[in-house]
């Protein structure tokens, strides 16, 4: 809880400054399409596309369509998860048929086995799916734990459960990599 005081705290300090430090180098900014720079005005929030919200001004960091879009993105993907959960579940059921050759059954347990490695994976994800929806309620979302700058679109869209920016992941993996976990 201490964290997310600090958060907020990093977060009011830092709108002031906003404009000036959001600019990236040419290299990893992606390109913003002119022509979407006010759609995000004048569309429904479900005709709304990810390039929609990069062509958005950095002035327009965060603002409530872009929590609104980031919640409706995040719930889909929630959805999806929890629909493929079910049919794993259905998968898994009709796959227990004995088989008497013995290669044929270690395929099957292998592919059993990976499916339920992946569903472990997707089943954390969720854990954070749901730590973002909480982080987007409590108007924290897009803004790092550690530095309380922006994350930035670019990487929301690609990772949208994402609470560092991409300098202090690369400095908590740089760390991970130097002294273990």
């Amino acid at each position: 809880m201490e964290q997310a005081v600090a958060s907020t705290a990093a977060k009011a300090s830092y709108t002031n400054t906003m404009s000036t430090t959001l600019q990236a180098s040419p290299a990893t900014a992606p390109k913003k399409d002119p022509k979407r720079a006010n759609h995000w005005k004048t569309r429904p929030l479900e005709e709304l596309i990810d390039a929609d919200m990069l062509a958005m001004p950095d002035s327009e960091y965060m603002n409530d369509v872009q929590m609104a879009f980031f919640r409706r993105k995040l719930v889909q993907l929630k959805q999806d998860m929890l629909n493929n959960a079910g049919e794993t579940t259905e998968h898994l059921r009709e796959d227990t048929v004995v088989v008497p050759d013995p290669a044929d059954r270690a395929t099957i347990e292998e592919e059993h086995a990976l499916e339920l490695r992946t569903r472990d994976r997707e089943r954390k994800l969720l854990k954070k799916i749901e730590q973002s929806i909480a982080r987007i309620d409590a108007g924290d979302y897009g803004y790092c734990d550690e530095t309380g700058e922006p994350i930035g679109v670019g990487r929301l869209l690609a990772r949208p459960t994402a609470t560092l920016s991409l300098e202090a992941q690369q400095r908590r993996e740089l760390k991970q990599k130097m002294f273990g976990d």
